[in-house]
């Protein structure tokens, strides 16, 4: 739901090539500019997985300590603000227990450089490294957590904020820890980069990489809702949590929405509705009519035939109304008589639609026959109800509320009775969808210093993968996004993947 006028659209007459095409080819070694052994060390290598988006990566060196460091690094010359996160595991039994992999950040690439660190080490400490000056002696900060050793899997964040180093930190599944670091002054323009450093330097260690992402975030100052930064289309393989990037766009899109043949995703796009082919990788325009202005509410009913859409009316002083329309395209038939209304789900048999309208200063679930008429409300507790969508059987429509305090999914009867909450944590959980053989609900899961009843742009966030009864939530992917990510059903018609959107800012 978008509980403002014009959420999810640019506004003005900006067309969709106004801001340029796709992100063109990556440089030589994925997205780093180059790599090389840094002190006395054996010689090190990376080899990128184009298809995987992964890095092997090999190197010796003796330490990563003192006053001097000694590894291998393949890196990427940035300036600004940066957040560089990646899953990262060892390869090998390994000889020293203190060999590191992980992310740093240096001015030069002499192995007496200032720098700031984050290490993963081969016992399973996840520390802080830094050198103030050049040859001064590095200084730590642990982690409170341990991290798995050997062959299983971590994530390892290193931000830079405005002077501030931010590490965050944990075992694949789990949320992070961070550690926060203030009082280092490195320049401007820094090298950031993957290393390996073997703690011996009479053998070679090897690492793999994978989700590595160096995201550019918005700017402190950005207008939300008027300003925006770049898009990337991810899909995540559930089983393996590795997530890769098929198309990346300067601009902002928004909610993709698997076709149920499998073959394409559909997301909003600058007010209008876009068919992305997961073939030919070509995105094509949906004709909508006179609905121009779709924000990202939209869905697909289950056979795949039709679109549901909301689109801000001009005759209902720029309201959220919901219609449908060919998934071909054509043009727009009306269904809700009021605004704002904003679409999440259609029932299985293709009778019902449900939304979220905004009735007397109260946001609440509404459902609507798919072919219009009589709306029927269903929740009528304080507070926003938001996000329902159907159970792939019919039985069970789920939700999020902000009732309880925080933000938290519940489930209810198609009729609106036997309301219960599914979540009770300290984040706020939005959207929660089910996958297509019922098993499984992901949602998306912002920080407790987000307000309860906002799901804004641009933040760290959790997309978590939960039985749908309830129990135990496990993190899936690790995203810098928000508003955006996973508005709309995002399953593929096999349950075996989710798309998703994450943001940067782009050259």
């Amino acid at each position: 739901m978008l509980s403002r006028a014009f959420r999810g659209i640019v506004t003005g007459a900006m067309s969709i090539a106004l801001f340029g095409t796709a992100i063109g080819a990556q440089s030589a070694i994925g997205i780093f500019d180059s790599q090389t052994d840094v002190g006395r060390a054996r010689p090190g290598s990376t080899s990128y997985d184009p298809q995987q988006q992964s890095y092997l990566v090999t190197g010796s060196g003796q330490n990563m300590w003192g006053d001097r460091d000694d590894f291998h690094f393949v890196w990427k010359r940035m300036t600004g603000n940066f957040i560089l996160s990646t899953r990262a595991r060892f390869l090998g039994p390994g000889v020293e227990a203190h060999r590191k992999i992980g992310w740093t950040i240096r001015p030069s690439l002499e192995s007496n450089s200032a720098h700031v660190t984050a290490a993963l080490h081969g016992d399973g400490l996840a520390s802080l490294q830094f050198r103030r000056a050049v040859g001064g002696t590095t200084e730590e900060a642990k982690s409170r957590d341990s991290l798995p050793p050997r062959n299983a899997d971590a994530v390892i964040q290193l931000e830079r904020r405005d002077g501030v180093y931010l590490m965050s930190v944990a075992q694949f599944g789990d949320t992070v820890v961070t550690q926060t670091l203030t009082g280092v002054s490195l320049p401007d323009t820094v090298y950031v980069g993957l290393f390996v450093c073997a703690h011996n330097d009479t053998v070679v260690e090897r690492a793999e990489f994978s989700n590595v992402r160096i995201t550019t975030p918005a700017k402190s100052d950005l207008v939300p809702y008027r300003e925006y930064i770049g898009s990337n289309l991810e899909i995540l393989d559930v089983a393996s949590g590795n997530a890769t990037i098929v198309h990346r766009y300067r601009g902002s899109f928004q909610a993709p929405n698997w076709t149920p043949d499998g073959k394409a995703l559909i997301y909003a796009q600058e007010g209008r509705l876009v068919r992305f082919d997961l073939s030919s990788r070509a995105a094509d325009t949906i004709s909508t009519g006179f609905a121009t202005r779709n924000n990202n509410d939209h869905v697909l009913s289950f056979d795949g035939r039709m679109l549901g859409i909301s689109n801000h009316a001009v005759e209902d002083s720029g309201a959220s109304i919901v219609y449908t329309v060919p998934v071909t395209g054509g043009t727009p038939k009306r269904i809700t008589a009021k605004g704002p209304s904003y679409l999440h789900g259609w029932s299985p048999d293709g009778r019902w639609l449900v939304y979220t309208g905004q009735r007397n200063g109260e946001f609440d679930v509404y459902k609507i026959p798919a072919t219009g008429g009589a709306e029927i409300r269903l929740t009528s507790a304080n507070g926003l109800d938001d996000g329902p969508e159907y159970t792939p059987d019919g039985k069970y429509i789920y939700f999020n509320s902000v009732r309880s305090g925080r933000m938290q999914i519940w489930r209810m009867r198609p009729d609106g009775s036997d309301q219960q909450q599914i979540t009770n944590d300290g984040f706020n959980n939005w959207f929660p969808h089910i996958s297509p053989d019922g098993k499984w609900i992901a949602f998306i899961s912002f920080p407790p210093d987000v307000p309860a009843n906002d799901h804004p742009f641009y933040k760290h966030v959790l997309i978590r993968l939960m039985p749908i009864g309830g129990g135990t939530a496990r993190v899936i992917a690790y995203v810098y996004g928000g508003q955006g990510t996973i508005n709309v059903p995002s399953w593929s018609p096999d349950g075996k993947r989710l798309a998703f959107v994450s943001n940067s800012t782009m050259p």
